[in-house]
């Protein structure tokens, strides 16, 4: 079943030109955001339409960037020829995204997301100006649970009826089921993923696998090419290049989650810190310091609570250990890693040359 708007696919592969490729991944967008524009506004919830989710369901679905939705079409693109069922099938990886942001802001008291107050707080302070009965805070985070539970409903109906066939989706759906247990069992470990404990960086790039890096490159682009009826060599390739640049795609995350401006990340810039969250940035620094700088270091994440001024602290005592040009060098050579895997032969150049590009936009510095 087609509920989109009727619009042409994207003509050809991507182009390899930098330039070129800005271009098409900025249409794909469009047309995405316009897949998803169409598909709510078809499933609409009247009656939630006056607790004001609209607006939230336009902040969480709507205003990303669409990484996981671009992968999974390029995963497509390395097996098949573009087609707009895939680009509609690709555009419910957004619905997902939406569900776990909304989980996640809940999960850890989220202020912000995309430069906006988080879910729960918009739904919390509506429910305060229409003066209805009970807690605003409990209404709230329970409200924006259940929105994030529909997206995920959501998310499975759009694939259903992307108008991609059944024998192509039955390709598809152990893979997403295994997409969704691993991005819960990523979240359930991450609820106590606290740097007090002192965890060891591998435990803690293993739930950022889990949580992030997997789900958002490399099952996408699995998904996509099993979708297509990709080669097992296809497949292959894709998901050592998937797995290496979402390990990179986590700890440049991770860098900004401790040195990123909130106009960049669209967070608070203390968020990380402030929770105690034990990221790769924070244990690296904790292994690297000096003996001084690590007493210091430890005392200061150690408190109950960290203010404006002990964060801004704890940020130089971070940068003094030298842990942000390790990290720097750990997205390098994950990159490098990544990009090695897609010259084995298995992809054309318009494919390789995209994913050089997706590569590039998920590692920035100001991503």
């Amino acid at each position: 079943m087609s509920y989109g708007p009727a619009r042409t696919p994207l003509d050809s592969s991507p182009p390899g030109l930098a330039a070129g490729f800005a271009e098409w991944q900025a249409e794909l967008r469009s047309q995405v955001l316009d897949e998803l524009t169409a598909f709510l506004r078809r499933v609409r919830v009247a009656e939630l339409g006056a607790a004001g989710v609209d607006e939230v369901l336009a902040q969480y679905v709507i205003g990303g960037k669409c990484l996981r939705s671009s992968f999974m079409y390029l995963g497509w693109l390395c097996a098949a020829e573009p087609d707009p069922a895939a680009v509609r099938a690709s555009a419910a990886l957004e619905l997902l995204h939406a569900f776990a942001l909304l989980q996640d802001d809940v999960m850890d008291d989220a202020i912000l997301r995309r430069g906006s107050d988080a879910a729960h707080l918009r739904l919390s302070a509506r429910h305060r100006q229409r003066g209805r009965p009970g807690s605003p805070t409990r209404f709230g985070a329970s409200a924006a649970t259940l929105l994030g539970d529909m997206c995920l409903v959501w998310a499975e109906q759009m694939l259903r009826e992307s108008g991609v066939g059944a024998t192509a989706l039955a390709r598809l759906w152990p893979r997403y089921d295994a997409m969704r247990i691993e991005l819960a069992v990523g979240q359930f470990a991450d609820l106590s993923n606290d740097v007090r404990e002192r965890p060891a960086l591998d435990a803690v790039l293993g739930i950022a696998r889990a949580k992030s890096g997997n789900y958002t490159v490399r099952r996408p682009l699995e998904l996509g090419a099993a979708l297509a009826g990709g080669a097992e060599r296809t497949l292959n390739a894709l998901g050592h290049y998937g797995s290496r640049i979402g390990e990179a795609f986590q700890l440049r995350d991770d860098l900004l989650g401790v040195f990123g401006a909130a106009s960049v990340t669209g967070k608070p810039q203390d968020s990380d810190l402030g929770q105690h969250k034990a990221t790769s940035v924070v244990v690296v620094a904790l292994d690297l310091a000096d003996a001084a700088t690590r007493r210091e270091l430890t005392r200061l994440l150690d408190r109950p609570e960290l203010d404006a001024a002990t964060i801004a602290r704890g940020r130089a005592l971070i940068a003094d250990s030298g842990a942000p040009e390790r990290i720097e060098a750990m997205i390098a050579d994950r990159v490098r890693d990544a990009l090695g895997a897609l010259r084995d032969g298995a992809l054309g150049r318009d494919q390789r040359a995209a994913l050089e590009q997706m590569a590039l936009l998920c590692t920035a510095r100001q991503l």
